[in-house]
């Protein structure tokens, strides 16, 4: 029989309250907490990341404050920068590619609820989100669950994004439509 972990990294239907999750989050919030008192730029600092973030490039920077659920679900490729304020609910994987920017109050969300009162009281399931090398995202912008962007893209300030978007494209509003192909040199 699967644990509520297994279920939830299988994209399954999970128990979050379960005392094994509630257990790792316990842990992970106190990494977060060490994260964003402890100041920028120190060997320690870098240390609170790659803790936080296992999976990561080791050059991954957070600007804090930062949150997340797990830590060991973002896969941040080398050069990512996720500024100030940002919250990835990490249920699932999610992969940011190389040279990614996250400006101010970026929000990725894996976790998905069921509609249904007595369902949603009962569980709730993840879907990966995928953004690709060279992407910068605007500020408040939100990334809803399984939604994959492709190289280059840029997300434009406040905009939801709710289906994905190709390589090379603009994409802006709520919800997220693409209106420009950029051409991208380099």
């Amino acid at each position: 029989m699967k644990t509520e972990k297994e279920k939830m990294m299988a994209g399954e239907p999970y128990d979050a309250h379960g005392k094994e999750l509630i257990e790792v989050r316990t842990r992970v919030k106190r990494i977060l907490h060490k994260l964003n008192v402890t100041e920028y730029y120190t060997d320690k600092f870098q240390e609170t990341i790659n803790e936080l973030c296992p999976n990561s490039a080791k050059n991954l920077h957070l600007e804090p404050p930062f949150h997340c659920d797990y830590g060991e679900n973002i896969y941040a490729a080398e050069n990512v920068f996720v500024n100030f304020g940002a919250v990835i609910l990490d249920g699932a994987k999610v992969t940011i590619g190389k040279g990614t920017l996250l400006a101010p109050g970026v929000h990725i969300y894996t976790a998905r609820h069921p509609l249904g009162i007595k369902e949603r009281r009962l569980w709730e399931d993840c879907k990966q989100v995928s953004i690709g090398e060279e992407c910068w995202i605007g500020g408040h912008a939100t990334i809803c669950p399984g939604v994959n962007i492709g190289d280059r893209a840029v997300i434009g300030a406040g905009a939801v994004v709710t289906k994905d978007i190709p390589a090379d494209t603009l994409a802006v509003g709520n919800p997220a439509k693409v209106v420009k192909k950029l051409n991208q040199e380099n």
